[in-house]
């Protein structure tokens, strides 16, 4: 029984649990100083780290789990950068009409450019990591720059370097690296998580406590969901230094207690259980026994079978239930003592009729459940019809089951992976909703990863779209729902430099002829498109929307969503078609800065809308 508090309310540990809900990672345990006991902290030092875009000194010993570089990869993930996605419609699959889209690029700068357009959207975030063993790429992030520095890796100067670099044991920051890596990207992908959504995340022994340490850090260790053994070696390796590995781990972290998991589907051999011996109207039932391993006195007591025989529940054990309620459940036909009636340990009836429609998923994943790597090998190169280009799939299986675990189909479900790899989980959206219906999005990331000279493909992110190009097709040879949208298309979209010029001068430093430079402050080989999706990316626009591309008194306009956003790049917009799209009555119109006929127009075109669409937004680029 709880106490009675006796005091006023704990306004300071109120407020604590309000900057948890923002930074998880800013609230620690301390002891208090007149009871002993533990209560919630903030760490200032990290609090002042998360509000800062540079490095701030300070460390205090604490419990959190600390490496040389985690400062620096705050700072990294908190800074902004002078990128922009554009499209790639040749390499696209129904690019106008498709809500799926694929970002080819460094996933730390896509994750940044998704901040706006997908902020507390995604209902589900599946990523397969490197797992650092020594031979696998990471992403190599300049987590020790000054401000010039910071230009050049954000393209506000020269371009910056490499970005992979193989991560060796013998370097002297071998999982200082990695969890650098990893900390960004996961605080990133933290804030696009809807309140009920979830992440899973695979890795193996070799950073699995690393991992937990910091993703209790940024998601709260209060969100820790399961850690769930996936068994994904079919057979033991022979080249194993003692005990052969064969499983892996995928953590899960859910976004809020808003979450709630899917049950599984009964399989064959779980049905086959319930059986009808007695052919009971209620159908097929499982016999649960009526016995407790524990001695409870009020539970211990005779009971008489139908053979006529009194029995008592076995030595230090009882009855499930007490005298009275067996007595309801008896006259209900719920007890069995066997077929005969003889049985001296009964059970209580469980129809199947009547329980969950499903089981409550466990944290052990055989290979028969959700497949294994060979597999996933296997049915890759089939795919690609004998060739092998990637060594590390994952099982459409183990997509499956996290699809069902953790999504129900429908449209507003988006699905994230930003180490896309072959695209496994993709594929795995768009086989899961031709089988029931569903509309659930996907967006994945790739980084166009060079492969070895001889390979038929360049780069990862080509096997990637082209595993969803050829999934696609071959699913829609197959059988499929009949209420599914048939989706199976996907937007390209490249992470490149800013389509605006790049202009840093000092006032002292500028001629003429940079002056005239910048009248035109979009760069000479940008596209409209490339600019339409700029302006999305920065006004936070759903990036899946439809878009429609209209020509307009000679000039071409972009209709996206129809009228959530109205775009016209081209120059020489005159007062007739300014007053034609305000007419339309968008919820938001942008147009090139110097794109006006005259001066004098370009002032009056909040005025031109202000008094034929008041609502509309209006913004030039």
């Amino acid at each position: 029984m709880e106490k009675l508090k006796m005091h006023s309310p704990d306004l300071s540990q109120d407020n604590i649990t309000k900057i948890r809900e923002l930074f998880p990672g800013c609230v620690t345990e301390a002891r208090d100083e007149v009871t002993g006991g533990l209560r919630l902290a903030v760490d200032f030092d990290q609090l002042r780290q998360e509000l800062s875009d540079s490095i701030v000194e300070g460390p205090q010993e604490r419990y959190r789990l600390d490496w040389p570089g985690k400062r620096e990869a705050l700072v990294t993930a908190n800074s902004p950068i002078a990128k922009t996605l554009r499209p790639v419609v040749g390499e696209s699959v129904d690019f106008e009409s498709t809500k799926n889209f694929l970002i080819e690029g460094d996933n730390l700068e896509a994750l940044k450019l998704l901040q706006v357009s997908f902020l507390g959207k995604i209902k589900v975030i599946f990523i397969d990591p490197p797992y650092n063993t020594g031979s696998d790429f990471i992403y190599q992030d300049d987590f020790s720059e000054d401000s010039q520095g910071f230009l050049i890796r954000s393209n506000q100067m020269a371009a910056e370097g490499e970005r992979l670099v193989a991560n060796s044991e013998s370097h002297g920051r071998f999982h200082s690296d990695w969890l650098s890596m990893m900390y960004g990207r996961l605080k990133l992908a933290r804030n696009l998580l809807r309140d009920d959504g979830v992440i899973f995340i695979t890795i193996d022994d070799g950073e699995q406590a690393n991992l937990k340490k910091i993703c209790d850090e940024i998601f709260g260790q209060a969100n820790f969901f399961a850690n769930i053994v996936w068994q994904s070696k079919d057979t033991a390796g022979n080249d194993a230094k003692g005990i052969s590995a064969v499983h892996n781990h995928i953590l899960v972290y859910q976004k809020s207690d808003a979450f709630r998991p899917n049950l599984f589907p009964r399989n064959a051999d779980q049905l086959a259980n319930y059986k009808n011996p007695d052919d009971d109207d209620r159908g097929p039932w499982l016999a649960v026994p009526l016995t407790r391993a524990e001695f409870r006195e009020r539970d211990y007591y005779p009971l008489v079978n139908p053979a006529g025989v009194e029995v008592l529940p076995p030595p230090g054990n009882s009855w499930r239930r007490p005298k009275d309620e067996i007595a309801r459940l008896a006259a209900d036909n719920r007890i069995w003592w066997g077929k005969n009636g003889e049985s001296t340990f009964p059970s209580i009836k469980t129809f199947l009729s009547e329980v969950k429609d499903g089981v409550t998923p466990i944290t052990w994943w055989e290979y028969r459940f959700a497949g294994s790597t060979r597999r996933a090998r296997a049915d890759l190169k089939d795919l690609f019809n004998g060739t092998r280009g990637f060594d590390t799939p994952k099982p459409l299986d183990l997509m499956e089951k996290i699809l069902l675990l953790s999504t129900s189909g429908e449209s507003d479900e988006i699905i994230l992976d930003f180490f896309a790899g072959s695209g496994t989980l993709g594929h795995g959206v768009l086989k899961k909703n031709s089988e029931d219906g569903g509309a659930r999005t996907f967006i994945l990331v790739q980084v166009a990863e060079e492969l070895p000279v001889g390979s038929e493909f360049k780069a990862i992110s080509e096997i990637t779209k082209e595993r969803i190009r050829r999934a696609g097709q071959k699913i829609l040879e197959e059988d499929c729902h009949p209420d599914w949208n048939r989706d199976v298309g996907f937007r390209v979209l490249k992470v490149d430099t800013s389509n605006m010029k790049d202009i840093y001068y000092r006032p002292d430093q500028l001629s003429q002829g940079d002056l005239l430079e910048a009248v035109d402050n979009v760069k000479p080989d940008r596209a409209p498109e490339d600019l339409l999706f700029q302006v999305l990316v920065d006004w936070g626009v759903d990036l899946t929307l439809p878009i429609r591309r209209e020509t307009l008194q000679d000039k071409t306009v972009f209709f996206v969503d129809d009228n959530a956003l109205v775009a016209c790049f081209d120059t020489g917009i005159t007062e007739e078609l300014v007053k034609e799209l305000a007419k339309q009555e968008p919820l938001r119109v942008v147009f090139r800065d110097n794109g006006f006929v005259s001066d004098a127009l370009k002032i009056n075109v909040e005025q031109i809308f202000r008094q034929l669409s008041p609502s509309t937004e209006v913004r030039s680029l």
